[in-house]
């Protein structure tokens, strides 16, 4: 018997096509579980529950421009009181803590011994005087005598000679008793300049020293007061526009000091004018150093005293602006969550010109407009799409609930 040849061909061909059908089959369930899993992601996506967030609403308002930083109050005037002359402190004409005015009479030293001095040069230039009017009443009998050829040449020079000696002698004791004097005046000291007084820092009855170097007392003008404060030296070329501009119109720039605890703007401590932009920076801090100047009749800023500053650089304008915790930040800049009507969240990039008082004031075509809702918080649980839904703020226990629970 013989075997066919064509049975071998048959048995490979059923095997390629059992594998095919396989292959074919198990890509089409592959498929159809990829198209399950898709349509169950999209309904569950379509079934998460929204997020809740705090909104808040773009507001256009009239904003001023300022440069903000800290700063330390300074007496516009210090003079420490000392003494010029040794001497034993007799009395002091102040009070601890007192305002005195400019010529008051701080402090008195014993002058007894000043004054002896000033009568002996006193009475030295009066010795010299009646010399030399005598002498000059012999010049005169001299010069006769020498017309009258009575006389030498000789001992009319020798008289004029005595004459100018004396004049020089009563010149020199005119000086010794205007120093006599300066000298004896600085047992009276008197306040340089108006202001309060601090602790006195000598009793009296002890002795002074002009070489002593804490003093009498220490001055310090308060009213007027100064402030100075340091902004960054990026700021220079704008403030010294603004200057220039403030020149023009005779009005200096404003300048407001805050509390440094305070949270509230609206209560500034003082408002004066801006009085020295410093003539360089700081190459280690890079700031500029301020100065401004107030009134301060109320004595609300002291000394040493650490506070804010604002410096108003132009008027008012109207600006968008939201609160500073809605701007978020990321690698390409600065961006909020606006919400559309259909009460999604959406990534909306803004350019923030500054922030001030805890508010962002937009730049121009920032991308958002006026009254647009923007969330506030509970950004960190969005992604771009999501629902939301507006969270109410909680409302805080009746006075009468707190007291319950207190007599619980």
């Amino acid at each position: 018997m013989t075997t066919s040849p064509n049975i071998p061909k048959r048995s490979t061909l059923t095997l390629s096509v059992a594998a095919a059908v396989i292959v074919l089959a198990g890509a089409g369930g592959w498929m159809h579980w990829q198209r399950a899993s898709a349509a169950d992601k999209q309904e569950s996506a379509k079934e998460a529950p929204p997020v809740a967030v705090t909104l808040t609403r773009v507001q256009e308002r009239d904003v001023p421009l300022y440069l903000a930083g800290v700063g330390t109050v300074t007496a516009n005037a210090s003079v420490t009181v000392k003494v010029r002359i040794d001497g034993q402190l007799d009395k002091v004409g102040f009070a601890e803590g007192e305002d005195v005015k400019k010529g008051q009479l701080l402090a008195q030293i014993d002058p007894r011994a000043l004054q002896a001095q000033l009568a002996q040069a006193e009475a030295q230039r009066a010795k010299d005087a009646a010399q030399l009017a005598n002498a000059r009443l012999d010049l005169q009998r001299y010069t006769t005598l020498r017309g009258q050829d009575a006389a030498t040449q000789q001992q009319l020079d020798t008289q004029k000679a005595l004459v100018a000696q004396l004049d020089a002698a009563v010149k020199t004791d005119d000086a010794q008793i205007g120093y006599a004097r300066v000298q004896l005046s600085y047992t009276t000291i008197t306040a340089p300049i108006s202001g309060r007084v601090g602790a006195r820092l000598v009793d009296p009855g002890n002795i002074v020293h002009a070489a002593d170097a804490n003093g009498l007392v220490v001055i310090n003008q308060i009213d007027p007061i100064t402030l100075v404060f340091t902004l960054p030296e990026e700021a220079v070329p704008a403030i010294n526009q603004a200057m220039s501009a403030h020149l023009d119109s005779q009005n200096a720039m404003k300048v407001t000091a805050y509390a440094r605890q305070s949270d509230q703007a609206d209560e500034p401590l003082a408002t004066g004018k801006l009085v020295l932009l410093d003539n360089q920076i700081n190459t280690t801090s890079g700031t500029v150093q301020l100065k401004a100047r107030f009134s301060n009749a109320e004595h609300k800023l002291w000394p040493g005293q650490y506070v804010n500053v604002r410096l108003q650089m132009n008027a008012h304008g109207n600006a968008l602006t939201l609160p500073a915790a809605a701007i978020q930040r990321n690698q390409q800049g600065t961006y909020v969550y606006v919400v559309s009507d259909q009460e999604k969240a959406s990534m909306q990039p803004v350019k923030v010109a500054r922030i001030q008082d805890g508010i962002a004031v937009l730049a121009d075509n920032s991308g958002v407009a006026a009254d647009q809702r923007v969330v506030l918080d509970g950004q960190y649980k969005l992604k771009p799409g999501a629902r939301i839904v507006e969270s109410k703020p909680q409302q805080k226990p009746a006075a009468n609930d707190a007291a319950k629970g207190n007599a619980k």
